[in-house]
């Protein structure tokens, strides 16, 4: 019943703030199929579909943590951004105002690294290997990389697949704990449940 209703509230949003351009879409999609060119159907339908993904994704970022350690949030630099094909939406957000030293957090729908991520997560012995680590945030199980950085330091990125989303936790500077600390602070069911 709450996903009707949230999927109700979604269009009802899109149709609210975007009412002249997702009808615009949904008349070239109906046109095109009358007319039997089901490829240009396609192409509204799926124009439609991204700018849904480009509103749920600025929800998205709504829920995000105002702060990431001791770093506030830059909102200068959120970004939802639309590709076509290969993947979804990216969610980019970051903490911090000195580009070498800031948090950033990704959120990547249809993400390719899925596969490969959640093969590592569900081989123990893979995944807890030299510089990596399987950990629990939230009760998702995400992998945590140990990374050399600029200046030879030492870095850490955190990566949790959704489905077939996956979020990035870059926090350069910042130790393995912290990491898991930031990460922790991140609202994981409330993402997971907005993804779906």
């Amino acid at each position: 019943m709450k996903k009707i209703f949230f999927t109700i509230a979604i269009f009802t949003v899109c149709s609210q703030l975007h009412a002249q351009e997702f009808a615009k879409q949904l008349t070239d999609a109906k046109t095109a199929y009358a007319a039997g060119k089901l490829d240009d159907a396609r192409f509204a339908m799926q124009q439609m579909l991204q700018e849904i993904d480009i509103i749920t994704g600025k929800e998205v970022l709504k829920m995000l943590p105002q702060k990431m350690g001791d770093k506030a949030v830059n909102t200068k630099e959120d970004n939802v951004s639309g590709s076509s094909g290969f993947f979804g939406v990216i969610i980019h957000r970051e903490y911090g105002t000195v580009d070498s030293s800031n948090v950033n957090v990704e959120i990547v729908s249809n993400s390719p690294l899925i596969g490969s991520i959640n093969a590592l997560l569900s081989i123990p012995f893979v995944g807890n290997s030299g510089d990596q680590k399987v950990i629990k945030i939230n009760g998702y199980k995400a992998l945590v990389q140990k990374t050399t950085g600029s200046y030879d330091r030492t870095d850490y990125e955190l990566q949790l697949p959704l489905n077939s989303s996956l979020i990035t936790l870059k926090a350069p500077g910042y130790s393995q704990d912290d990491v898991i600390k930031m990460a922790n602070t991140l609202p994981i069911a409330d993402i997971a449940k907005m993804l779906q």
